[in-house]
């Protein structure tokens, strides 16, 4: 049953996200912990490396920078490391000091904490994927690319933190029906694609333009965003194993991108050799590099 309680319409759950304190991954809030225990010898780098790890730690320092020096500055924040260094080591652990962690939060109800986790999964697996592409591209920022992937799905995770009955509702109609669009199913219980939820978060927390143009699927002609994009895609196509139909086609796309043939793309994704037989087209034997 759907919580009879939850907002309306966009507006209503715009105000909800936007205003709440958001909880942290456990292990991230342990990792912090650790971290301030060697302040002396911790490096903005050191930090960095642990909020682009958690996607919800990623967007509160985000926001938080918003507000942080002036606006000249803010709007030159496209990655977490600028935001690190602006801050400071010290200022940044006062700041983000004794979090609420997601653990807590969904500790009575195991089918939405689940639910979280696995999409906070897909999210980290998309930012590496999305940054080896980078990488692999020469992008001279390839953190921003990474940190747009890292962050594609949030509403889809705060949805499963303060509305676990809807994201459960609809996870249910996926699963019930595999042909199912998600965006159409999400407009069926909450009213709204959740996409259109993510611009209005990005506009909301005064994101820089940058970053919310790569997670804009309207400018997807770009290959910056398409590289966001087919990360974002090959996570949730692969997270539960790489028999998913909707694979070949994300390959196929890849290779265009980076110009690549299938084994080379093979051979970065590290996947087990086992899987590399099922996974090489027929055809692929005879292409060479592009």
């Amino acid at each position: 049953m759907l919580d009879t309680q939850a907002p309306r319409d966009l507006a209503a759950w715009l105000t909800l996200f936007s205003g709440a304190e958001m909880p942290i991954l456990r292990q991230t809030a342990r990792r912090l912990d650790e971290a301030r225990q060697q302040i002396d010898r911790v490096s903005g780098r050191d930090i960095t490396a642990i909020v682009l790890q958690d996607p919800l730690l990623a967007i509160r320092v985000l926001a938080y920078i918003q507000s942080f020096g002036s606006k000249r500055l803010r709007s030159d924040v496209t990655n977490i490391a600028t935001a690190v260094m602006m801050l400071g080591v010290e200022p940044f652990f006062r700041k983000f000091e004794n979090p609420a962690t997601i653990e807590t939060m969904l500790g009575r109800n195991p089918q939405a904490l689940l639910g979280v986790l696995q999409v906070v999964v897909r999210c980290q697996r998309a930012s590496r994927y999305a940054h080896d592409w980078a990488f692999a591209r020469h992008d001279m920022n390839g953190e921003e690319v990474a940190l747009a992937a890292l962050l594609y799905d949030l509403a889809e995770v705060l949805l499963w933190c303060f509305a676990p009955e809807q994201a459960i509702a609809i996870r249910a109609r996926l699963q019930a029906g595999k042909s199912l669009r998600s965006s159409a199913v999400q407009c069926e219980v909450l009213g709204f694609p959740l996409a259109e939820l993510q611009l209005a978060l990005c506009h909301a927390w005064q994101l820089p333009d940058l970053l919310t143009a790569l997670m804009d699927d309207a400018s997807a002609q770009l290959p910056r965003v398409q590289n966001v994009k087919l990360a974002v895609n090959l996570a949730r196509h692969s997270v539960n194993g790489w028999t998913d139909a909707a694979i070949p086609d994300d390959f196929a796309a890849i290779e265009n991108l980076l110009n690549v043939s299938r084994e080379t793309l093979l051979a970065r994704l590290q996947l087990p050799p086992e899987l590399l037989p099922r996974l090489v087209r027929a055809d692929d034997a005879s292409v060479e590099e592009r």
